[in-house]
């Protein structure tokens, strides 16, 4: 189980905004939600302030940073953030991505997710890697597992090319391949994707089919029989400040060789495959090392067995029928929703957030840690998406 050490935030007590999980002696993930009533500036320089600190205490170094807020708050929070993070003796210039997630109040600052790794242990050597002179991730070892995530990966090219959103899509997938080649793996050790697309409802349909047209390139679909071996994913709405149509960022591991495989993809058994119904990612990867199983948990709703959206229009069923989904699916790794360390959660409208919240609070999660967003998710008539990071000790 994580050890938790967070706040619940007061009025009296704003600065209290993380949750941190230590999600093994070398893993923890920071969260931090920014509160409703106070400007985007200083939410994030308190936020951050917080996670500067808890980087500090715990000998720890950054290797995934996902800011969420509006585009308006934007130059604020990365300003505020770029201050904290220089005074504390922290190069804020590292990869980041920065997505239009509203909080559910408006506009303003939501929140950080933040996964970071031990700087002490001497195998684990964080280096960040480079598209051109553009950070765009970092590597890292664990275990005898190189892990490498990618950030802010667009396919947005100057005039005269290409730029529909398809087409994005497509480019963004091949710099992906590309950079993770560069650096001894490549798209087929993806355990697990972000993307992250500018009006989700009006392209999915292309969307899918670019990325089943890659995967294909990949070698990634099932076919004669074979276990599919695709990424768990989360694919939702968040405009870029950049202006591009789909930002991706991704999580690869390159194992050891081993007789038993350090990546597994997990279905679920109370709904479809995705990759049935044309979407093509897993329910859920499993990297097991010999002190920590590591879960990334895709992007869960409301959809049944036949891929159907269930209880359209009643967000309070919906997200009990979320939960069940989501808890079965851990079940199958040993874990529940009590091990979750990181999430975010998708409300369409988010004038239903305090139904989702009391609904997550009957069901022993009124601490989660997890930033709030609002976003139209992949279905118009769904109303509430979770993805989450996940981890137990290996036994």
């Amino acid at each position: 189980m994580c050890d938790v050490v967070s706040g619940r935030m007061s009025s009296h007590d704003r600065s209290r905004v993380s949750a941190v999980k230590h999600a093994s002696p070398g893993r923890a993930f920071l969260v931090a939600a920014g509160p409703a009533g106070i400007d985007a500036a200083t939410a994030a320089g308190e936020a951050y302030a917080r996670i500067a600190q808890t980087l500090h205490r715990g000998g720890l170094e950054i290797v995934h940073e996902r800011v969420f807020g509006s585009l308006s708050a934007q130059p604020a929070v990365m300003a505020a953030r770029c201050e904290v993070l220089r005074s504390a003796g922290i190069d804020p210039d590292g990869p980041i991505t920065y997505l239009q997630g509203r909080p559910p109040w408006g506009e303003g600052f939501a929140g950080a997710i933040i996964h970071a790794v031990s700087s002490a242990a001497r195998e684990t050597n964080v280096r960040v890697l480079t598209d051109g002179e553009r950070p765009c991730g970092r590597a890292w070892q664990s275990d005898g597992i190189t892990f490498i995530v990618l950030q802010d990966i667009r396919g947005l090219e100057n005039a005269g090319t290409d730029n529909s959103p398809a087409s994005q899509a497509r480019r963004a997938m091949e710099r992906a391949d590309r950079l993770l080649r560069a650096n001894g793996a490549s798209y087929r050790n993806t355990v697990r994707t972000w993307f992250y697309l500018s009006d989700i409802l009006a392209w999915y349909p292309e969307f899918n089919r670019a990325r089943n047209t890659m995967y294909g390139e990949f070698n990634l679909l099932p076919e004669d029989g074979r276990p599919p071996t695709l990424p768990a994913s989360t694919g939702i709405r968040a405009d870029h400040p950049g202006g591009a149509a789909c930002a991706l960022d991704l999580l690869a591991a390159v194992a050891p060789d081993a007789d038993e495989p350090a990546v597994r993809f997990l279905r679920n058994p109370q709904q479809q495959d995705a990759f049935r119904y044309g979407s093509a990612f897993s329910r859920c990867a499993v990297v097991r090392g010999p002190r920590e199983t590591l879960i990334e948990l895709s992007g869960t709703a409301a959809i049944d067995e036949a891929g159907n959206s269930l209880y359209p229009g009643d967000i309070r069923s919906q997200v009990c029928a979320t939960l069940e989904k989501v808890a079965v699916l851990l079940a199958q790794t040993g874990a529940s929703l009590q091990h979750i360390c990181a999430a975010t959660v998708f409300v369409k409208n988010g004038a239903d957030a305090d139904a989702a919240r009391a609904v997550m609070a009957d069901a022993g999660l009124a601490e989660l840690p997890a930033v709030w967003v609002v976003a139209d998710v992949c279905r118009d008539e769904l109303l509430f998406e979770i993805d989450a990071e996940a981890s137990l000790p290996s036994v």
